[in-house]
C-alpha cells in the first residue's frame, strides 16, 4: 500500500492524488485490501473540502464505508463540525445521515450530542425521517441533545418537530422509558421543559406531562423524589400548570402490572443512582475531599494490616526450632513462618492497595501548599512500610517483597504522563501525543462524554495550554460539555480573568468574521 495516498488525504493535496493515480490507476480500488480506512475518512476528519469533493467524484462508494471503529466519513465530519463536507457527502446519498455505527449512532446523533445546529439543519433538510432514528439505547437525537445540555440544538429541533407536525417524537422514550421531559426534569433544564410544553398541542400536553417511565414515575415524580437546591419550585409550577401530576394520582392502564407492583423496588434503584456522583450536580471540590478521605482511610488500613499481619509477630528469637515450632527471629511474621504462600497472598494485595492509595493522595494534593514537605512525608511513609514488610517476611520472600514493593512506585510515572497533559498544562506532552496521532484532537469529538482538553485546562487555570489548544482547535472555545458549560463559563466561574479574556477575545473575533462574511 502506498502511504503517500494517506498523506495526500491528510494534507488535502489533490495534485499528489492525481500523481499517484497516474502511476497506478487502480490504487483507489486496491486500498480496501490493505486498510480498513480510506482516504475519504482521513480527509473528512481533517476538513479538506476540495479533496473530499475530488475523492467523491473518483470513488463515491467510499462515502458508505466504515473504518475499523465503525465510523463512516459523515460520522466523522458531523462529530467534528465540518458542515461543507457533510453537504458534499449528502449529495452522494441523502440516506447517509441514517447510516449507523456500532452502537447504532447516526451522524445526526453525533451532531445533536455536540450541538452542531447547522449540520442538524442540513441533515433534516436532506432526510427528515432521520429525526426518528434511535441508537442501541433507543435514544433519539433529541434525547442525546438533552443529555449533553446542547440548548441551541434542542431549541432548533423542537421548533422543527412542531413545524413539521411530528409532535409524537417529543414523547418518544428511551430503553428506560424516559421521554425528553423526564430527562430535562432530571437535569433541571427549566428552559427545555418550557420549550417542550409550550410547543405541544393542548390536547396532547396531558399525555406528555403525565407519561410514566419504566420505574412508574412521571416528570413531577422525578422532580420531587430527587430534589436539588435551585429552580425546583419554578419547575414544579411549570409542570403543575401544564396539568402534571404524580403517578399515584393518575391511572395508567398502559403500565404493566409487574412494573406497578414493583414500583417501590424500582424507586429504590433510582435512589441508589441518585447517590452516585454526577457531574453538574455535585461539586468537584467536595468530590476531591471525599476521594482524599477515602484514600487516607485505605492507606491507614493497609499500613496497619501490613505492619501488623494476621497472627502477629514473634516476640523472641529461636534459631534451633522447637518441636512443631519453626525457627524464627524476633519481629518476623508468625503466619509467614508457617506458610510463605499464605503470607504472600495477604501482603501482595496489601502492598498494591497501599501504593495506589499514596499515589492518589499525591495527585489530590498536587496543588496544595507545602508540596515538597508533603512529598517527603509520603516517600518516608512508603520507605518505612517497605522496610517493615520486608523485614517481617520469611527469609525466602525477603528479596521478592523488596523488589515488588519498590517497583510499584516506579510504575506510577507512566500514569502521571497521561495526567500531566490535562491537569498540569504540559504543552510538551500535548505535542508528543500529536506527533503520535495527528488527529487526536479531532477524534476526541467521537467521545460521548462531551468534554475536551480545553475544558480541563480552563478548570485547572493553565493559560499557555489554553492558548495552544485554541490555536490547534479554535472551535473548542465554543463547545459546551454535557453539563452545558463552555470554557468561558468555566473561566468565569473560577475567577480567572486572563482565561476569560482569551476566550472572550476569540469569540469576538469569530463574531466579527462571521458578520464580515455575511
Amino acid at each position: 500500500m502506498d502511504m503517500r495516498l494517506f498523506q495526500a488525504a491528510e494534507t488535502g493535496n489533490i495534485n499528489l492524488l492525481h500523481h499517484l493515480l497516474a502511476q497506478s490507476s487502480s490504487i483507489l480500488h486496491t486500498i480496501a485490501l490493505a486498510s480498513n480506512e480510506n482516504p475519504l475518512h482521513i480527509a473528512s476528519t481533517a476538513g479538506h473540502v476540495e479533496f473530499v469533493k475530488e475523492m467523491i467524484r473518483l470513488k463515491p462508494g467510499f462515502a458508505k464505508e466504515v473504518n475499523q471503529d465503525g465510523f463512516s466519513p459523515i460520522h466523522l465530519a458531523s462529530a467534528i463540525g465540518h458542515l461543507e463536507i457533510v453537504k458534499e457527502l449528502l449529495k452522494v446519498d441523502r440516506e447517509l445521515c441514517r447510516l449507523e455505527e456500532r452502537n447504532q449512532w447516526t451522524a445526526l446523533h453525533y451532531a445533536a450530542s455536540r450541538g452542531r445546529v447547522d449540520i442538524i439543519r442540513e441533515m433534516l433538510l436532506a432526510c427528515p425521517e432521520s429525526i426518528e432514528d434511535v441508537n442501541v439505547h433507543e435514544e433519539t437525537a433529541l434525547h442525546l441533545a438533552v443529555k449533553n445540555s446542547q440548548f441551541k440544538a434542542i431549541h432548533f429541533m423542537i421548533n422543527w418537530i412542531t413545524g413539521m407536525r411530528k409532535d409524537e417524537i417529543l414523547n418518544m422514550k428511551d430503553e428506560l422509558g424516559n421521554s425528553i421531559l423526564h430527562l430535562a426534569t432530571w437535569r433541571k433544564h427549566r428552559q427545555v421543559i418550557e420549550w417542550v410544553l409550550g410547543n405541544t398541542a393542548a390536547n396532547a400536553r396531558d399525555g406528555l406531562v403525565n407519561a410514566v417511565n419504566q420505574s412508574g414515575l412521571t416528570a413531577l415524580d422525578i422532580l420531587l423524589i430527587f430534589p436539588s437546591e435551585a429552580g425546583d419550585r419554578e419547575i414544579e409550577d411549570i409542570l403543575r400548570h401544564a396539568g402534571g401530576r404524580r403517578a399515584n394520582d393518575t391511572a395508567h392502564p398502559a403500565v404493566p402490572v409487574t412494573v406497578a407492583d414493583n414500583r417501590t423496588a424500582l424507586t429504590l434503584l433510582d435512589l441508589v443512582k441518585y447517590f452516585k456522583f454526577r457531574r453538574g450536580r455535585d461539586s468537584p471540590s467536595d468530590a476531591r475531599t471525599a476521594l482524599l478521605v477515602i484514600a487516607v482511610l485505605v492507606a491507614t488500613a493497609t499500613f496497619q494490616a501490613g505492619l501488623n499481619p494476621p497472627g502477629g509477630v514473634w516476640q523472641d528469637t529461636d534459631l534451633t526450632g522447637a518441636p512443631k515450632k519453626p525457627a524464627h527471629l524476633a519481629g518476623r511474621s508468625i503466619m509467614g513462618s508457617y506458610s510463605s504462600i499464605a503470607y504472600l497472598m495477604i501482603m501482595v494485595p496489601n502492598c498494591i492497595g497501599f501504593s495506589v492509595s499514596l499515589f492518589v493522595i499525591s495527585i489530590l494534593i498536587s496543588n496544595f501548599p507545602f508540596q515538597w514537605e508533603f512529598q517527603v512525608c509520603i516517600c518516608a511513609l512508603y520507605f518505612s512500610y517497605n522496610t517493615g514488610i520486608t523485614f517481617m517476611a520469611p527469609e525466602s520472600l525477603n528479596s521478592f517483597l523488596a523488589v515488588f514493593s519498590s517497583a510499584l512506585p516506579c510504575a506510577m510515572p507512566l500514569l502521571i504522563r497521561l495526567f500531566e497533559a490535562a491537569q498540569t498544562g504540559n504543552i510538551r506532552i500535548l505535542h508528543e501525543l500529536l506527533a503520535e496521532n495527528p488527529f487526536i484532537l479531532h477524534t476526541i469529538e467521537l467521545s460521548s462524554q462531551g468534554f475536551n482538553p480545553l475544558d480541563i485546562a480552563s478548570t485547572a487555570g493553565h493559560v499557555k495550554f489554553v492558548k495552544e489548544i485554541i490555536r490547534l482547535r479554535p472551535d473548542f472555545a465554543k463547545q459546551v460539555n454535557q453539563d452545558g458549560f463552555s470554557p468561558i463559563h468555566i473561566a468565569a466561574a473560577i475567577g480567572n480573568m486572563e482565561l476569560f479574556d482569551i476566550c472572550q477575545n476569540f469569540i469576538d473575533k469569530c463574531s466579527a468574521l462571521k458578520n464580515y462574511q455575511q
